[in-house]
């Protein structure tokens, strides 16, 4: 059953910018991943979502909420976790979550304390609970955002680019909290980092120029190329030539300077290339490829 249906939805800023372009999405529960390039109107459909902004045309439906007419209703079960978010300067993190809960309308001192503990414990927190969060590293500062929204025990959460920027540690240990907070809520991943999606979500979407270009699972995506990927070593001076020849996806350098480069091609491109397995990166730049080609 798909929890949040998102029908039409335009959105046009005063530049003539056209950051959401009669888009169409359905989503069920658990973690989603929303991936594209930057620029791709991936925030502004996050924020669209989360009642932050209204669009110009179109609707989104969460269960029975009808998000842009009864904004309200969706903030009472909301975690939204944007890019970058302030926080308070000097005070622990204990401090503030107690405050934070507080205004939440948790009134009880004992129920704060219980639902506190739980929340600092599942994002790894618990041990510097007491440490002022502006002193807090990039990793631990997205940890403490899950830990605010997590609260009000939201039904639905939206995290826009949260890993970037993160060392790869915190990266893991960033993964592992969503994996966990995921397993009964709808949570909406937006991320450029393929990587993300291949580790974390079920089941994903490809977006670029305010539109979806593809819905699918990572398995799926890649076995629907499996058999069109092909690599081959060539050296620095060819690679342009190839480009205009062949369909490639990526090149990377070899420590002896020569190059492998991945193409995307039905049968064989020549007799030197090998084939390979396809990964979600493949997918990726295929779908783009083939949105700007069809533009």
């Amino acid at each position: 059953m798909m929890n949040l249906s998102i029908s039409n939805l335009t959105k046009v800023y005063n530049n003539g910018v056209k950051a959401v372009d009669n888009l169409n999405l359905e989503i069920g529960t658990g973690m989603f991943g929303l991936l594209g390039p930057n620029g791709a109107g991936k925030s502004t459909l996050m924020r669209t979502i989360a009642t932050l902004q209204n669009p110009d045309s179109g609707s989104i439906l969460f269960k029975d909420i009808d998000v842009l007419n009864d904004p309200m209703s969706l903030r009472k079960i909301l975690g939204y976790l944007p890019q970058e978010f302030g926080v308070y300067p000097k005070v622990s993190a204990l401090n503030l979550l107690n405050y934070f809960a507080t205004l939440k309308g948790i009134a009880s001192k004992k129920e704060r304390g219980i639902l506190i503990d739980k929340i600092l414990e599942l994002t790894n927190l618990y041990d510097v609970r007491k440490k002022k969060v502006s002193g807090y590293s990039g990793g631990m500062k997205q940890r403490f955002g899950i830990a605010q929204i997590l609260l009000n025990n939201p039904q639905l959460i939206i995290v826009d680019e949260p890993t970037a920027g993160l060392d790869p540690a915190e990266r893991q240990r960033f993964l592992n909290i969503l994996r966990e907070v995921g397993m009964e809520n709808t949570v909406i991943f937006s991320t450029h980092i393929v990587e993300d999606v291949k580790e974390l979500c079920t089941e994903m979407a490809i977006m670029n120029g305010g539109a979806i270009l593809q819905q699918t699972t990572p398995m799926a995506a890649t076995k629907n190329i499996n058999g069109e990927m092909w690599t081959s070593r060539i050296q620095r001076d060819e690679l342009e030539t190839a480009e205009a020849k062949y369909d490639v996806l990526s090149a990377n350098y070899n420590p002896d300077n020569s190059i492998n480069i991945r193409v995307h091609a039905a049968i064989q491109p020549a007799a030197e290339f090998v084939a390979t397995k396809p990964d979600l990166e493949d997918v990726y730049f295929i779908a783009l490829k083939q949105a700007t080609v069809a533009a």
